[in-house]
């Protein structure tokens, strides 16, 4: 658990979810393929090394022999309408973040929440051949995502008709 919190201080996920908003907003193709590459190999490849991880310490009889239930960590491989708040409240805050020039690092945090536990119990589940909490897990990080994503893309819609209309009112006449 100690390293699932440690990752989100320094998740790197919310780079490439904010340029598939911003490349979604602007129409920038480009933009939009290099962020939507960044996360199809980093998430892959975060669960692989977490299953990996997890099958290592089961070998070297560090980890428990079955994957119980934990009552703190279940809402990671149940999702519910919380979890979409939690998310779309992520992807406005680091829109804001980015957009208004406030920190991101710790934004990036709230992003992570919603992320990386998710993604780190796919792989754990699958270590353990757990594939009810698995998909539960696989499910919320594809939730988390999409509303990361759609909370973004509405963010900077609108920041964006705010900006062009007061850009237009300050136009001199002609």
């Amino acid at each position: 658990m100690i390293l699932i919190i440690g990752a989100m201080v320094v998740g790197p996920e919310f780079g490439p979810l904010a340029g598939v908003c911003v490349a979604l907003v602007h129409r920038r193709l480009t933009l939009a393929r290099r962020s939507l590459v960044a996360l199809a190999v980093g998430f892959p490849t975060a669960i692989a090394c977490t299953y990996l991880g997890t099958l290592l310490l089961r070998a070297a009889d560090r980890g428990p022999d079955e994957l119980a239930d934990h009552p703190a960590t279940l809402f990671i491989s149940s999702p519910d309408l919380f979890s979409v708040i939690v998310a779309v409240l992520a992807g406005i805050a680091g829109v804001l973040s980015l957009s208004t020039a406030k920190s991101g690092a710790l934004i990036g945090v709230l992003i992570s929440v919603t992320t990386i536990p998710a993604a780190a119990n796919v792989g754990v589940a699958a270590a353990y051949g757990n594939w009810d909490e698995f998909a539960g897990a696989a499910f919320q990080l594809g939730i988390n995502l999409i509303a990361i994503v759609l909370a973004g893309v509405t963010t900077l819609g609108i920041q964006r008709g705010f900006y062009l209309r007061r850009r237009r009112a300050a136009r001199p006449a002609r």
